[in-house]
């Protein structure tokens, strides 16, 4: 059965979800929708991607995935769609699609330029309308022309020498725990078992866990969590609110010794 998810800032108050959905579903009923969230904050793109970065892999491969974040956003944004590390995706071209992957599209079109549709809703008049094609079974050269570029923001690096892992921020979760790009695997390669102090904000911890129950409530936990990522948190509360640090802020792991 094929599969659309769906990842916006429609939020979950009006009509905006049950429209892009019903569109879907007049075209194919049979489609599955699977919903990601609506809850990305309005025309957050760094925030909406990296959600959808931390997923779209799970999915089976040739899922179609339906992107409305800031999808009214700059003028002279195009539509488009492409096909990414197995998957389509559909949406706005405003970076959004750049900050998912390293890798290139293998392909992308625009998909409002054959029949150009003027809309202030292009979740259900545009963006909708396209899935559903998708994930029934039309081939994404048959959706638009081809198109050689579509924007690519970058994202914030991580930066690493022999002492020093110096990351960011790129995510506050529903809970306040505030995930890292600092990646595991980069963590093993250059620690040897040394002493090392992880600092985010006012605060200095020099452990990792394994599960957030390994630390008090009220406590500060730092752990590496199911994607690979370094995660700070605290027990039963809130790290966003609690040490004043939110996304894009440094996180700094300094090794000790040679």
């Amino acid at each position: 059965m094929a599969i659309i998810t769906l990842l916006t800032d429609y939020g979950e108050s009006d009509h905006y979800v049950a429209a892009v959905k019903a569109k879907i579903l007049s075209i194919n009923p049979v489609i599955r929708i699977v919903d990601i969230t609506h809850q990305v904050p309005s025309c957050d793109i760094a925030y909406g991607a990296q959600v959808l970065k931390s997923v779209f892999q799970h999915f089976p491969r040739g899922t179609v995935h339906l992107v409305g974040v800031n999808d009214n956003g700059q003028a002279g944004d195009r539509f488009i769609a492409l096909q990414l590390e197995g998957h389509y995706f559909v949406g706005p071209d405003n970076g959004f699609f750049g900050l998912l992957s390293d890798q290139l599209a293998n392909y992308a079109v625009d998909i409002n330029m054959l029949k150009p549709i003027d809309t202030t809703f292009p979740g259900r008049r545009i963006l909708a309308p396209v899935a559903a094609q998708l994930a029934s079974g039309k081939a994404l050269t048959d959706l638009g022309p081809k198109i050689d570029e579509y924007k690519r923001m970058l994202p914030r690096q991580v930066k690493a020498n022999k002492s020093l892992i110096s990351g960011h921020v790129v995510k506050v979760d529903h809970y306040g725990n505030l995930v890292t790009n600092i990646e595991k695997r980069a963590f093993q390669v250059l620690c040897k078992d040394r002493p090392f102090t992880i600092k985010v904000g006012r605060e200095s911890v020099s452990r990792i866990q394994n599960q957030i129950w390994q630390v008090e409530a009220g406590d500060l936990f730092v752990m590496f969590n199911d994607l690979g990522y370094l995660e700070v948190g605290i027990n039963q509360g809130n790290a966003e609110e609690l040490l004043g640090v939110g996304y894009d802020s440094p996180v700094l792991l300094k090794f000790e010794g040679e």
